[in-house]
């Protein structure tokens, strides 16, 4: 179990406590992740840009490529919040394990999308030209492909930071993906 706490408001610099607050009024609560990057005066500043910062994606590509990237990195955090998250963007429960496992027969353009980030991710960057190819021929742009770049970088840093910190999930607790579909 990791020595690494999460630091509660009054622990934090000035400037993470405004951040705190703006949590606290657009989520309801400060998620345990957020909270220990708040360990720095700067790290969760600069992650929530990234996250916030524009994008082609729509919400949803963006819990397909969270939950493929999270299920390769073994993030049980960002796996369970993700799940969390993409039934609140209307996945149901089948479809996450899915885009768990790097797929989305539900949806062709999706299903390229989750098989290019989880090359992505499994390869440390290198996709496969077959993933790249299908990502094209789904619709997607060169344009798309630095923006799904980039969201596998924001989900990586998450994904890193909890498996060398392990603070606490607070989200309901993801079932790892060979129990979920037995």
């Amino acid at each position: 179990m990791s020595t690494f706490n999460v630091p509660t408001k009054n622990e934090v610099s000035e400037n993470n406590q405004a951040i705190f607050t703006q949590l606290e009024k657009g989520l309801g609560f400060v998620p345990n992740i957020y909270a220990s990057f708040a360990h720095s005066d700067t790290a969760l500043g600069n992650l929530l840009a990234i996250g916030q910062a524009k994008t082609s994606l729509s919400n949803k590509e963006k819990e397909v490529i969270n939950l493929a990237v999270s299920q390769v990195n073994e993030c049980i955090y960002c796996l369970s919040a993700h799940t969390a998250i993409g039934k609140m963007n209307g996945f149901s429960d089948s479809a996450i394990l899915e885009l768990r496992a790097g797929n989305a027969p539900f949806d062709s353009k999706l299903d390229a999308l989750a098989k290019f980030a989880k090359s992505v991710a499994i390869n440390r960057g290198a996709a496969t030209q077959e993933t790249v190819e299908n990502f094209y021929a789904a619709g997607y742009t060169k344009g798309s492909l630095a923006d799904v770049i980039v969201q596998i970088g924001e989900i990586t840093i998450t994904n890193y930071f909890h498996r060398t910190t392990e603070v606490p999930v607070d989200f309901p607790v993801a079932q790892p993906l060979e129990l979920a579909t037995v």
